[in-house]
């Protein structure tokens, strides 16, 4: 059986991950910040839970050894994410982005990536069959954003794309460091979640079919790529 953890799932892409993957036969841990709200999707999914909160080291460090202790991990999904947003959905206009904005969301996006990564390591050198699904966005594509004639040119905010650009790369480095993990970068597409304040124009159902898909890759299959529901993407 196969063991995956996907972080931030008790809602949204990551609820919907954890229940297509279980339908494939995966045994899930759904990794949720707030105990109560993660348990409560969890005992609704048929899944496991594990508290993990992706900007905290001890917390992180905790999770790794509960699955450590029930057999180990296989596949990780980094899922968990931040978007700056106003409760009204408005952005942070430029010229309000500090330093400590900035920081705040590569702490979720970046850092609670490879903090993730870092700590579940060795269990999934340990696995026959390591995945790594590392969740990025179409608004890292910096070529996307500039181009006038983008659909994603529109796009105001400052920290959130440049967040999943450098997810982009840490996914690039991770993949030639550990040739035997497979290391992608999934865009789900313009999910309606609460991240977007259900602005998007895919549901949930559609926008995991990616991540779901790339983390059922098989040990000869791609790795460090970027990758949409049409396929691989250029960087």
């Amino acid at each position: 059986m196969t063991t995956t953890l996907i972080t931030g799932a008790n809602k949204g892409l990551g609820y919907e991950t954890a229940r297509q993957l279980l339908a494939a036969g995966h045994i899930v841990y759904v990794g949720a910040r707030d105990a109560e709200r993660g348990r409560a999707a969890a005992e609704q999914l048929g899944a496991r839970f594990v508290q993990i909160d992706v900007t905290d080291d001890a917390s992180v460090a905790a999770a790794a050894k509960v699955i450590a202790a029930d057999g180990g991990l296989d596949v990780l999904v980094n899922n968990a994410g931040v978007e700056p947003r106003a409760a009204d959905g408005a952005f942070l206009p430029a010229a309000e982005v500090t330093g400590d904005t900035m920081r705040a969301v590569f702490e979720a996006n970046v850092f609670g990536q490879v903090r993730t990564l870092h700590a579940f390591l060795p269990q999934l050198q340990a696995s026959p069959a390591p995945v790594v699904v590392n969740v990025s966005s179409g608004l890292a594509l910096t070529r996307e954003l500039a181009d006038p004639e983008s659909f994603t040119h529109f796009y105001p905010g400052v920290e959130y794309p440049a967040s999943k650009a450098a997810v982009n790369m840490v996914t690039v480095q991770y993949a030639k460091a550990f040739p035997g993990i497979r290391i992608n970068a999934v865009d789900p597409g313009y999910t309606a979640t609460d991240l977007n304040h259900n602005a998007g124009v895919q549901t949930v159902a559609q926008g995991a079919e990616v991540i779901v898909r790339m983390a059922q890759v098989r040990p000869d299959g791609p790795t460090g790529g970027f990758f949409t529901a049409e396929g691989p993407v250029a960087w």
